[in-house]
């Protein structure tokens, strides 16, 4: 693989460890990384009954924040997380935890756990009382917006698995939580080929979207998504690229579709927070035509122009022209 397991492209050691001089925003308090732990009791960790959201920072500004904390409030809504702490404290969290990292330019992760409860007989139970533990975290990522390079190392390949996206109704998919056993699987089928990203399909046989990321393709007829009707992630990039495409006047159908469409596309790329647009070199082994048989065809590429320059604007004040 080109890129970490998470698809995040961290600048960290040779050996992915962490920065011994990172700090952590756990409860309330900037902590070191030695120092950031979380009770063994916590159901976050013994259940990974937590709500997370990833936000991409950019000149220490957090892209569209307010869609992020109104999915990260559906996220608790849907675990029924109801302690939370208001969204600017949790705004000022991330500010906190960027300003002791010295960083502008970074992911932040934000996690809600339900606590821990105490005296409890059953701590399985989630109707017990607790407090819910806030921790955000903070790794450096490079410059965005209008000129800049991309995290990832070169276009991705792309593998369909075995694994199949959770249901909506074992799982809503709008809750996105610390239970991400099905994606770890997923991700683990791609040791046999070597593949960046998972391309995972429901119960019905159709496509869901990566394993940490939105799935789009073009067939000549305009931009294609998988719908929100299915075991979509409704990741705040997904919308975004949606509206940009919107915007230029291109067709952005959402619908149900197979896996033999997306290897049969003219372009297919992949979104999320950390990776933005990253096109596809290959689905399943069979090489991605793109415009005139390059990787990134001129749709893929004049989306990614598109969300660079609203990311400049929204967070560097338009100081690049494209």
């Amino acid at each position: 693989m080109n890129d970490g397991s998470d698809g995040s492209g961290d600048p960290d050691g040779p050996d992915g460890s962490d920065d011994p001089n990172r700090r952590y925003h756990v409860d309330g308090e900037v902590v070191a990384a030695d120092s950031a732990t979380v009770h063994v009791e916590d159901r976050g960790f013994r259940y990974g009954d937590a709500a997370r959201e990833t936000v991409r920072v950019y000149g220490g500004n957090a892209f569209r924040w307010d869609r992020h904390a109104d999915r990260l409030a559906r996220s608790r809504e849907a675990l029924s997380i109801d302690r939370a702490i208001p969204d600017a404290e949790l705004r000022d969290r991330v500010h906190e935890t960027l300003t002791a990292n010295d960083l502008t330019d970074a992911r932040c992760e934000v996690s809600i756990t339900r606590g821990r409860g105490a005296n409890a007989a059953d701590r399985f139970d989630p109707r017990i009382e607790s407090d819910p533990t806030v921790v955000v975290t903070a790794r450096p990522l490079p410059r965005g917006g209008v000129g800049s390079d991309p995290v990832y190392d070169a276009p991705a390949t792309l593998q369909t698995v075995k694994t199949r996206r959770t249901s909506n109704r074992a799982v809503p998919a709008d809750a996105t939580t610390h239970a991400r056993v099905n994606e770890t699987l997923a991700r683990l089928e791609l040791r046999v080929t070597g593949a960046d990203e998972a391309l995972l399909i429901d119960a019905d046989g159709h496509v869901a979207g990566g394993a940490d990321s939105t799935l789009f393709f073009a067939d000549g007829e305009g931009l294609k998504t998988p719908s929100l009707d299915g075991p979509i992630v409704p990741r705040v990039t997904r919308s975004e690229i949606v509206d940009v495409a919107e915007e230029e006047g291109i067709p952005v159908e959402e619908g149900s579709y197979t896996p033999s469409e997306v290897r049969e596309a003219d372009e297919v790329f992949l979104a999320n927070a950390t990776w933005e647009v990253r096109p596809v070199r290959t689905v399943d082994g069979i090489a991605v035509d793109g415009d005139g048989g390059g990787v990134s065809g001129a749709l893929t590429t004049l989306l990614s122009r598109l969300f660079d320059r609203r990311v400049e604007g929204a967070c560097y004040g338009g100081g690049r022209e494209s």
